[in-house]
């Protein structure tokens, strides 16, 4: 769930990251105050009033890719690994391997209780809250971003296995990052993916030593194409979900909206009925070794409607 830090909120997700070396779009409200907090309560009040839902679709969407990963996996290589690139707070681990729902966490950080509370006493509870809500299927989840108080938050409440607040834009991965990404199958964002370069996504792909799926919630303002064609020279084939796009959150004001519509026109498709009705979209993206396209079909992965 997540982008660069110094992005729009066109790309918010669950992340806090820092600026990237690509510019966030001009007429995209910034949001980056709710970023790298010490917890993710500003996070939520924030986006709750817009509406913000892109995890809420990736969930069903990772799960779904994650149980047909652990299908093919050799015993050794369970559970699944997901690298969740601009993970923030660690809000598409917290809907992957936990019995909660994108509003259960709205109505959590934002209720009396958790607004009464410290950071520390926040963590504390988190800690029993997720622990008792635990799957039995949870995939090992690592996480990349590099706001690093959203990342400690992550580990500290145990939505994360490792935590890595580094930036594969600008700088080169950790030794550490590097053999805990080694392990990865699946790659997930929620946001954010307009802020990424194939730069990020070849570093992981260069190291990881099986091959790697790619599900990639992706603004319709933008181009995904350069990350595709980066994904296709490492042997995964890139398919789009056509058949619906998917909300990920309201527009602040009119300005936003007249940015978004001409954009999407811009890039050669239709906002009517889209982002005319008052939101931002995206398109998923899924990225595989060909055999996979065919053993695991993209609509048998899709949210059912």
């Amino acid at each position: 769930m997540s982008g660069m830090r110094s992005r729009g909120p066109g790309n918010v997700a669950a992340d806090g990251s820092q600026a990237s070396e690509i510019p966030a779009p001009e007429g995209m409200t910034a949001f980056d105050d709710i970023y790298d907090q010490p917890d993710p309560r500003a996070y939520f009040r924030a986006l709750g009033p817009l509406e913000y839902q892109a995890p809420h679709h990736g969930q069903s969407v990772f799960r779904r890719a994650v149980a047909a990963l652990t299908r093919t996996a050799r015993p050794a290589e369970r559970p699944v690994t997901v690298l969740d690139i601009c993970c923030s707070y660690g809000i598409n681990a917290a809907l992957l391997n936990h019995e909660v729902t994108l509003e259960d966490l709205y109505a959590h950080y934002t209720s009396p209780q958790a607004t009464a509370l410290t950071t520390a006493e926040l963590i504390e509870w988190d800690r029993s809250y997720y622990a008792a809500r635990r799957r039995h299927d949870a995939a090992r989840v690592i996480g990349l971003d590099p706001a690093t108080n959203a990342i400690s938050y992550a580990c500290e409440v145990g939505l994360l296995e490792r935590g890595f607040a580094e930036n594969l834009e600008t700088a080169p991965p950790s030794p550490s990052l590097l053999r805990a990404a080694r392990h990865t199958r699946l790659i997930t964002i929620t946001g954010g993916a307009i802020f990424l370069s194939p730069r990020t996504f070849q570093t992981i792909l260069t190291c990881a030593q099986d091959p790697v799926w790619v599900a990639a919630f992706v603004l319709r303002t933008t181009s995904y194409k350069p990350i595709a064609a980066c994904l296709a020279s490492n042997g995964l084939v890139t398919e789009k979900a056509t058949t619906h796009t998917f909300r990920q959150r309201r527009f602040t004001d009119a300005d936003e909206q007249r940015y978004a519509v001409q954009a999407v026109t811009a890039a050669g498709d239709d906002p009517y009925g889209i982002e005319t009705d008052g939101y931002f979209h995206t398109m998923l993206h899924l990225s595989r070794p060909s055999e996979d396209t065919t053993a695991f079909p993209l609509t048998d992965l899709l949210p059912r409607r």
